[in-house]
């Protein structure tokens, strides 16, 4: 195992960050659509009441300033060590529903806590080092290269299919489509993010980087994945349980992180195969966490129901929410 390089120490630092951040901002959010849904439509049915509300806009403030760190973080360390950090936020996304939205969290929900902690830490102290950039030219470079130029066709033609034809139909009972909406183009925005911090962080040590128009098309590109991202996770926020939410958008957005990551800047070009082997292992190290997460984490909620038989995991699927998710424990707003 190669000693972690300081940029790698320092991309750790802000990742770990910008998860208390983001996780807390999950929580804020949730209470703001919560309480915007009591007096108007809400984000589920089109209703942008929410704005209005300063929980909302508490939470909001809370992620940007995650999302900083977290953006500060690419321009140190490569996309592979960074985004599963993000497990992190689950873990305490997790922990705040259960005291502050009572969204209980079982004991085997905090074992999947553990092992996303045992993933992160697997991938960190064998993620492989920053490659040496010079210029976001070298970026561009590598994102008009022809095998990420299909792998963004591919995510976009998906995305507006996603848009136009499913969320409309299925939207509102399949968290799948606004979470896929949010990771596909997550993806995206992470390779753009990454490019943009790599101009500030040189632009900073004495090279602008911001005289060539490709730094400029960058910035355009995380405005609009940003707008959009935004947009869906509200939705799915408002008709999902937060503790489902979660663990199903980060190892749905982490996925396409890392295959974008792979495709575009050949992070595992220089690494063995028995480091790689072992950073897959720890990736499904956190996917069996977060699994393990969802499964179970409305037992605590069932338990204390004795003798009832309706409450069982299947009353709040990944993909679909069922009318059983509107019961009285249900973290969903009640709105008649």
């Amino acid at each position: 195992m190669e000693e972690m390089s300081p940029d790698n120490i320092h991309g750790v630092i802000l990742a770990v960050s910008s998860s208390i951040f983001i996780g807390s901002s999950f929580i804020i959010k949730k209470k703001g659509l919560k309480k915007a849904g009591v007096s108007g439509a809400r984000a589920g049915e089109g209703g942008y009441g929410y704005l209005y509300e300063p929980w909302w806009w508490a939470g909001m403030i809370t992620m940007i300033v995650g999302e900083i760190a977290n953006f500060a973080a690419y321009a140190f360390a490569p996309a592979i060590l960074v985004t599963p950090l993000g497990a992190l936020s689950i873990i305490f996304s997790a922990v705040l529903a259960h005291f502050i939205l009572e969204e209980k969290l079982h004991m085997f929900g905090i074992l999947g806590c553990v092992l996303c902690v045992v993933g992160s830490t697997t991938i960190v102290l064998h993620a492989p080092h920053e490659q040496g950039i010079e210029s976001v030219k070298q970026v561009w470079h590598l994102a008009t290269e022809p095998g990420f130029l299909a792998y963004s066709a591919v995510v976009l033609v998906v995305v507006l299919a996603l848009i136009f034809y499913y969320e409309p139909r299925y939207g509102k009972t399949h968290m799948i489509v606004y979470v896929g909406i949010c990771s596909l183009m997550g993806s995206l925005t992470v390779m753009s993010v990454k490019a943009v911090a790599i101009a500030i962080k040189l632009t900073f040590s004495g090279m602008n980087q911001f005289k060539y128009f490709h730094a400029w098309i960058f910035i355009i590109v995380v405005t609009i994945c940003c707008i959009l991202q935004i947009n869906y996770l509200n939705k799915a926020l408002d008709n999902f349980n937060t503790a489902v939410i979660s663990p199903v958008y980060y190892v749905m957005f982490t996925t396409f992180t890392i295959l974008a990551s792979m495709i575009m800047f050949k992070d595992w070009a220089s690494q063995s195969g028995l480091q790689i082997a072992t950073e897959l292992c720890g990736f499904v190290t956190i996917l069996s966490g977060t699994f393990l997460l969802h499964k179970t984490k409305d037992m605590g909620n069932s338990t204390s129901l004795r003798g009832s038989t309706s409450h069982s995991p299947r009353d709040t699927p990944v993909f679909i929410n069922s009318g059983s998710s509107r019961s009285s424990h249900s973290t969903r707003p009640a709105i008649l």
